[in-house]
């Protein structure tokens, strides 16, 4: 019978499209890789209503860090920008942003997404080893939590690295179980022990290049603060700087950042760059690799499905990322609404399915013997 043979070719395309591969199953990203610093410290950082820890209003308001549907937009606007790993900020066990890191991981379980933490504490051998194994324990078999050389990546901001003592530390600690990229200071390619790798935290800094390991772009650095930028934000120059991470081809290219806003480095969309595509300029210019707008090409802007609105709130003042210790919570609100989500619409792609669908059976009903 010719039956079975029209229920194969109808059914196929569907089995395939149910089997998309979920993050669980897709393989981690290889190199070079494109990470952004990321940080869950909100509203903790948002500072008073009347006086916001920022020269920059995001498009999404003073959103608060452990709402799910304002960590599915993050994912979604870094993954149009190409990104697919976020360096999440965390400060200690039990702290703030470490409760954060589950809800990080599970919203990215849905994509080809992934998660690694940027070590912030300062350096104790001790806490380091019971760390490390927390770490482990608590978010290194997640699947979305991002492995190379078949280890969990963990960066280290420099309070926890500052010299080749500290990183034959780090390593007697670590003893090969995760992939350590502390931040480089002066003489770090002398060190008698050597980590995985090495990275730069260098935000008053339009590019920087570690030969060999990254190269990090920052869109500008205006602290709260600072009377003025320490680094002036310019599109123009955005836009050579990440066609010059990707002629690069070093391994770790990073953007710095996705969301500080208390320095000023974010390229989360904000009201004073915003752009038609409706991710802002910086976003845009990361999704076209510095060739200028993807968006501009297509008719309308790319759909933008409604989402659930993020709660806002606001804080006490809060300590700059280099001060040490995490910034302090608050409670306190403020109503702000969100735009809504640059997640690819469901809704087109069961049109897509279906239409293969019905092409698929007219196709197999023409070549059915009559």
């Amino acid at each position: 019978m010719k039956i079975p043979a029209l229920l194969t070719i109808l059914i196929l395309p569907l089995s395939l499209l149910a089997a998309r591969p979920t993050n669980a199953q897709a393989a981690a990203p290889t190199f070079p890789i494109r990470a952004a610093f990321y940080y869950p410290w909100f509203p903790e950082t948002w500072g008073p209503v009347s006086n916001r820890y920022t020269h920059y209003t995001p498009t999404l308001g003073y959103y608060n860090s452990s709402d799910a549907a304002t960590i599915d937009d993050h994912i979604a606007r870094m993954e149009y920008a190409g990104i697919n790993v976020g360096i999440a900020s965390w400060w200690g066990q039990g702290s703030k942003t470490d409760q954060r890191i589950s809800l990080l991981l599970a919203e990215a379980h849905s994509r080809n997404f992934y998660w690694t933490l940027y070590y912030e504490p300062a350096l104790s051998s001790t806490q380091v080893a019971l760390d490390l194994t927390y770490i482990a324990t608590h978010y290194g078999s997640d699947p979305n939590f991002l492995h190379v050389n078949g280890k969990p990546v963990l960066f280290i901001y420099t309070r926890a690295v500052k010299s080749c003592t500290d990183v034959a530390t780090w390593e007697t600690a670590n003893a090969g179980q995760f992939y350590l990229d502390p931040q480089v200071f002066a003489g770090y390619r002398l060190c008698s022990v050597q980590p995985a790798s090495w990275h730069q935290y260098a935000p008053t800094s339009a590019e920087d290049k570690q030969t060999g390991y990254s190269f990090s772009i920052s869109p500008g650095f205006w602290l709260a603060t600072d009377a003025a930028p320490r680094l002036v934000r310019d599109p123009s120059r955005w836009r050579l700087n990440v066609q010059d991470m990707v002629a690069s081809g070093a391994p770790w290219q990073l953007v710095t950042t996705f969301n500080e806003w208390g320095e000023g480095t974010a390229v989360e969309d904000a009201v004073q760059w915003q752009s038609p595509s409706q991710y802002g300029v910086y976003l845009d210019e990361l999704s076209s690799n510095g060739h200028g707008l993807r968006a501009a090409a297509q008719s309308s802007a790319p759909p933008l499905p409604v989402r659930t609105s993020a709660s806002q709130s606001s804080s006490a003042p809060p300590d700059i990322r280099f001060l040490a210790g995490e910034p302090a919570s608050s409670s306190a609100s403020a109503s702000v609404t969100p735009q809504s989500s640059p997640t690819a619409s469901t809704e087109a792609f069961t049109s897509v399915r279906l239409a293969i669908q019905s092409a698929l059976m007219h196709r197999a009903w023409r070549v059915l013997p009559r």
